[in-house]
């Protein structure tokens, strides 16, 4: 069968390759999907275009999936052949480190995800395997996907649980309150629809003039009440101006991760507002944070989900409380990944869904 994957070394970008695999062997404790759907995430992109001139293979990529269980070991109990699921990715963990013991399986220092992570399958080929291991310590590592929700919004669901994560769990938004989010990507368009769903009166999406093509009125078509663009407004004022007055804005999530979105998320926060900070940036501050001291503004640092984030998030979805179709932009082949790719990169895509065609 084929497959995406990705070669090099875990701590160096990687090089694609649409190579030829075996498929996978099922161990007594292990699961077999056959993949129906699997969605290109920005962590993807980071190895595309990428070349190392490395031959060492690191994993099949893909760790936005879903799929039908057709194999089951001999010791497997709780699944059974036929059954719809959905991965959370997770390949790997200690079991016995404190995230562990408290169920936050994501935050494990030995975590290793399916398609993400150094020697586990993901979903960009047509079988993979959920390994025994993890369901052992992990049951809720796959879920069964409601009768009513696609294996395409299935696939989508890490996103999903990310911005319920977020927003839901770790900040402290009341009904009636107002919001800002910077980044149009799907953690940012998720987060928009939690936003929605907890009742905030204003939900401000920021980005760039790039996002103006397609991506602000999805964010408007999900729950958006007004659409900021950075690059040619005065992004702090104009956030100001929609919500009232200055001091009316008690949330920023931050998706984006640039120095520029935590500069002014900060700087449009009333005195005791809340940063959530999804998104990632790698280069050092130009810039002080004293403000979170002197306006005792809470930073709040965001990584994955956890099992109530998946638990809810898919009752979101079986309820159509919260739209996957409208970021579906482009379904391709698998052997199309190329193109799926380029369009992700150009942002003419907010979603890539790849369906496996090569047989």
């Amino acid at each position: 069968m084929k497959a995406l994957a990705k070669f090099g070394k875990p701590s160096e970008f990687g090089t694609y390759k649409f190579i030829d695999i075996p498929e996978p062997e099922c161990g007594d404790d292990d699961v077999i999907l056959e993949i129906k759907a699997a969605a290109i995430c920005g962590a993807d992109m980071k190895h595309f275009n990428v070349d190392n001139g490395s031959n060492e293979f690191g994993s099949v990529r893909g760790h936005e999936f879903s799929g039908e269980i057709i194999k089951v070991g001999k010791n497997v109990k709780e699944w059974k052949v036929g059954q719809r699921v959905v991965s959370d990715n997770t390949a790997h963990v200690c079991g016995h480190c404190p995230a562990c013991m408290r169920g936050d399986y994501l935050l494990c220092s030995e975590h290793v995800n399916l398609g993400l992570g150094y020697g586990y399958s993901g979903g960009f080929t047509k079988y993979t395997k959920i390994p025994g291991e993890i369901l052992k310590i992990h049951p809720q590592a796959i879920w069964e996907i409601p009768e009513n929700v696609s294996y395409e919004e299935a696939a989508v669901m890490d996103p999903v649980a990310n911005a319920y994560k977020a927003l839901a769990q770790q900040s402290s938004l009341l009904p009636g309150e107002n919001a800002v989010i910077f980044g149009t990507g799907p953690l940012g368009l998720f987060s928009v629809q939690i936003a929605r769903v907890m009742g905030a009166a204003n939900i401000i999406m920021v980005g760039l003039q790039e996002d103006t093509k397609v991506r602000f009125s999805v964010a408007q078509q999900v729950g958006a009440t007004a659409c900021v663009n950075g690059s040619v407004e005065d992004v702090v004022a104009r956030c100001h101006e929609i919500c009232g007055e200055k001091d009316s804005i008690g949330l920023v999530v931050d998706c984006a991760g640039a120095n520029i979105s935590l500069k002014q998320g900060l700087e449009m926060l009333r005195n005791n507002g809340e940063l959530v900070r999804v998104g990632m940036g790698f280069k050092p501050l130009d810039f002080s944070i004293n403000d979170i001291s002197m306006r005792n503004i809470s930073i709040i640092g965001h990584q994955a989900y956890d099992t109530v984030s998946w638990a809810n998030s898919l009752q979101l979805l079986k309820k159509g409380m919260v739209q996957v179709k409208p970021l579906i932009t482009h379904r391709l082949g698998l052997s199309e990944w190329e193109k799926g790719f380029k369009a992700m990169a150009s942002k003419e895509a907010i979603k890539v869904i790849f369906h496996y065609d090569c047989d």
